[in-house]
Parts: structure tokens; sequence; C-alpha cells
């Protein structure tokens, strides 16, 4: 890992190695300590980024994410280089300017915050020049992905991202699919944010994408970031569980996590995402890998999947959605 990513401050809660609900012996490389896979608020800031992890800090080869905070009138200006980046209001709105032929400048209405809206956003490609301005100011989260194809850069409606209850009973979870493989056109970059109602569990069962099984399942690295809410006056928290598959590093990870935090997935079985009672909990999923076709291919826990067939018999949790995408402009719904 970089020296950007040492351990500045003291790790929060747990970042404990955890065997016993290690699947399958152990990795084709040594396990990494798990304090390099979980980013506690800060750890990772860089210039004028809350958080940043881009594919050599984070020592794999495709994903990124960056977190952008500008006060009233703020700006921030910044070169996609060799990869393809979302811009995402997690709260407030913002103008975003890209560069040459197949640029463009579009104003997200932007939200309140991650728990009160979908989001509209603003895809630029690779080998540009963009701009952020925010008049009121916010919170932006920049997903990126090295790629190839340099597609025009384009405005992302919040009325079009498809909103899916995932799960039921104490595994319901709602997905606003903004950047799904099968909603948004990428050349590589998948992204989705995951909510999840105090006292649920999501990402679960645990799944893997750490191989290439074409039809089966996908290569892909994944940043999960973290925004927790709080209620009767005290921060949320959360926990983030990710196991051994057997490939790659040998991911070990029992984190704490809270607003600001990040985990880095380089393989493994991830899940469960696990909110705390009273505090829903959020969390922004950036994916990407070397496989030529952009899709979602993920494999189940064997010891955990068959707590999908007690899903039919349950109902989704009352609590969702938390929210619904707005209609269209025009729309008289």
């Amino acid at each position: 890992m970089s020296a950007e990513f040492a351990d500045t401050q003291p790790a929060r809660g747990h970042d404990t190695p955890h065997g016993p609900d290690t699947p399958h012996g152990g990795s084709t490389e040594p396990p990494a300590a798990a304090s390099s896979f979980h980013l506690p608020a800060g750890r990772a800031a860089a210039g004028p980024y809350a958080l940043d992890i881009a594919p050599e800090t984070a020592g794999w080869g495709h994903s990124s994410l960056r977190i952008l905070e500008l006060p009233p009138g703020g700006a921030h200006s910044f070169a996609t280089g060799d990869s393809e980046w979302i811009v995402l209001p997690l709260s407030g709105g913002c103008t975003v300017r890209a560069d040459g032929p197949d640029g463009g400048t579009f104003a997200l209405a932007g939200r309140r915050s991650v728990f009160h809206g979908v989001t509209d956003f603003a895809y630029v490609p690779r080998d540009a020049r963009v701009g952020i301005t925010s008049p009121a100011g916010g919170r932006f989260a920049l997903t990126g992905a090295r790629c190839t194809r340099r597609l025009p850069a384009r405005h992302g409606a919040a009325s079009d991202v498809p909103v899916e209850l995932r799960g039921s009973g104490t595994c319901s979870r709602q997905v606003n699919n903004f950047a799904a493989a099968d909603a948004f056109d990428c050349d590589r970059l998948i992204a989705v944010e995951v909510l999840t109602p105090g006292g649920n569990w999501s990402s679960y069962p645990p799944h893997k994408h750490d191989e290439c099984r074409p039809g089966e399942e996908s290569a892909l690295e994944e940043i999960y970031y973290f925004e927790i809410a709080a209620a009767h006056g005290t921060a949320g928290l959360g926990y983030q569980r990710v196991t051994p598959s057997g490939h790659g590093r040998g991911t070990d990870l029992l984190a704490e996590v809270r607003t600001g935090d990040a985990v880095l997935i380089p393989d493994g079985w991830h899940g469960p995402s696990i909110a705390a009672p009273g505090h829903d909990m959020y969390y922004l999923n950036v994916m990407a890998g070397p496989g030529r076709t952009r899709e979602w291919l993920i494999c189940d826990h064997p010891d955990h999947g068959w707590i999908r067939s007690t899903w039919p018999q349950q109902p989704v949790d009352p609590r969702l959605p938390l929210y619904t995408a707005p209609a269209p402009a025009g729309d008289p719904r």
C-alpha cells in the first residue's frame, strides 16, 4: 500500500482478522493487514479531497473514488486522465463542465443528503478537463474507473434511476442503481447506492466477484464508502465483514464503520454490512475490473446462500423504500 494510506491516526473500532468464518482454506497470497483495507474518515484524505482512493494507492488496477467538499461558492477542476468519472452529489448541488467536442455543461440539482432522495449526476469521459462549481456548497462523490473508450459526457436524470428493493425481513435494503451495468452506459465503471434501515443486514448473503468465470462471475475490485444516519443526537455506526475466498490477497476484515469511512475489497466474500439499530446505513459501491464485458456477476457464499430461499415467505421491511425516484418533468404522478 502507498504511504498515503499509512496509519496516521489510531484505527477506530475493530479491524480484526477473524478465523472461524473463513471458508475453504487460505489465499494464494499472504494476508494483508486488516488496517490496509479499512480507511477511517480522514486517513485517505489528500489535497482537496476528504477521501482519495486511486488504483495506485489501493494497489489494484481499475477502481477510484474521491470525496470532494466545496464551501458556498467553491470550485474545483481536475483532469480525468485515463479514467471515466461520474460526479454524484451526496449533499447539495453543483454545475459540472467537461471540455472537448463530446463534453458539456450540466446543472445538478443534487439533494439534501443521501438519506433524503435520489440525485441526478454527470458522467465525464477520460482525457478531459472537468470543472465543478457549487454556489451553495456541498459534498460530491467522484466515482472513477480506468477505461479504454472515450464516451460522451452526459447528464443522468434522477427520474431515470432504477430504485430496487432487495431481500426481505431483516435482510431488506434499497438499491439506487444509478450506474448499474444494465442501467447507464459506461466503459468499465459500475456504481450503485445501498440504503439499509437500522438493525438490518445488507450485502447478505456474503458474495464475491474476484474470479473471471464467463457467465457466472465477474472479476471486480470494489470500494464501499459509508455514511451512517445520526439519531437522538448520537452519531451512527455499523459493521463490515470480509472473509478470504482463497483468491488474491486473502482479504479478512471486521471493521466498525462510521460516516466518511471506506473499505477496499480487492477480493473475498463480502458481507454482511450491518446497520446498528436506530441508525440507517448508506454505502456507495464503486466497481471496475479487467473483463471485456461490463457486468456484475456474483457468487454467493456456499454456507449462507440458502437465506435467499426464505425471502419469499417474509415481507419487505415496511420502512422501505426510504424514498423513490422523482417523476420525470411533466409527469402528473
